[in-house]
């Protein structure tokens, strides 16, 4: 089981806009989408993960059950002056322990071009082109089986 003590759920009001404003800045804005859009209608009902440094979250992500074997990661995001030390490697261990620990033994998701090679050291295959994002941002459904 991963024991990182700087991943975490968010807990109280600060954190949680924390925690969606680093998905918007990242995963929305730069398309000029607008505050909201990082979220969806099933917020409450997923496993949500957050990097803390001090007072700043500095990486996010989250787990959905599809079903009962199944988890889809969404929503993964790493402050780009913090990529490449880690972070997201350390998230992403503790999503598929949390996942584990809800009895799911795959989890799929859908990656962004750039973050492919990052899904692969993880562990992901690539599945399959999956669909383009605003008319710009190719995706590729990529899957792993947890052990």
């Amino acid at each position: 089981m991963n024991q990182e003590k700087n991943i975490r759920r968010p807990n109280v009001k600060s954190e949680w806009e924390k925690y969606f404003d680093l998905r918007y800045r990242l995963l929305r804005k730069p398309w000029g989408k607008p505050v909201g859009s990082e979220k969806d209608k099933i917020e409450k009902e997923c496993t949500h993960a957050a990097y803390f440094k001090n007072d700043k979250i500095l990486g996010v992500c989250r787990l959905q059950k599809n079903n009962d074997n199944i988890g889809q990661v969404r929503y993964m995001a790493v402050e780009e002056k913090t990529q490449g030390m880690g972070i997201g490697k350390k998230i992403m261990n503790y999503i598929e322990d949390k996942a584990r620990e809800q009895g799911m033994t795959e989890i799929v998701l859908h990656a962004r071009e750039n973050a492919l090679k990052f899904y692969e050291a993880a562990g992901y295959i690539f599945v399959s082109k999956s669909y383009v994002l605003y008319g710009s941002i190719p995706h590729f459904k990529m899957q792993k089986k947890l052990i």
